[in-house]
């Protein structure tokens, strides 16, 4: 990591079919060896299906959904006097994002359904219903920081 100056932050284009930035951010996510196309099929495919679902706006449903995965504190590990901690600390709100994208996408990849849309879909359904295994990656993240509460003193 370079300590002269931070790394400039790349512009992201928004998505063609809602015109979000969050959007493209999560199919930039889901896509793998560079094919954009076959990512962004299956992320409309989702929320096509859940716009069926539930009649309702797919793009405040999956904001909705990416909120309540969003952690407020997480742990790092901080090392005072050969001892490791683990410390509280509050989350960015880049980071927050990024890990509730993160989160999203593996809890859907590791559900049983026959296609990724269906995964996808179901997935962005329980967290919008505030279930599912991305919401519980997070409230196991908020119970590890409340465990580790007393370490909070040593926070930087």
């Amino acid at each position: 990591m370079s300590r002269r100056h931070s790394a400039e932050k790349r512009v992201i284009n928004p998505d063609p079919k809602f015109g979000d930035i969050v959007i493209s951010k999560f199919m930039n996510s889901i896509m793998l060896d560079g094919k954009k196309s076959v990512s962004e099929s299956i992320v409309y495919g989702a929320l096509d299906s859940v716009e069926g679902k539930l009649k309702q706006d797919p793009v405040e449903v999956f904001h909705t959904a990416l909120e309540n995965v969003m952690p407020q504190v997480e742990v790092r590990s901080r090392r005072v006097g050969g001892a490791t901690y683990q410390v509280p600390v509050d989350v960015r709100a880049e980071r927050k994002q990024a890990l509730a994208i993160r989160w999203i996408i593996a809890a859907a990849r590791n559900r049983n359904e026959r296609t990724m849309i269906d995964r996808l879909s179901g997935e962005l359904l329980d967290a919008f219903n505030n279930r599912g295994s991305a919401v519980k990656k997070r409230e196991d993240t908020h119970r590890m920081a409340e465990a580790n509460r007393a370490f909070s003193h040593y926070r930087w």
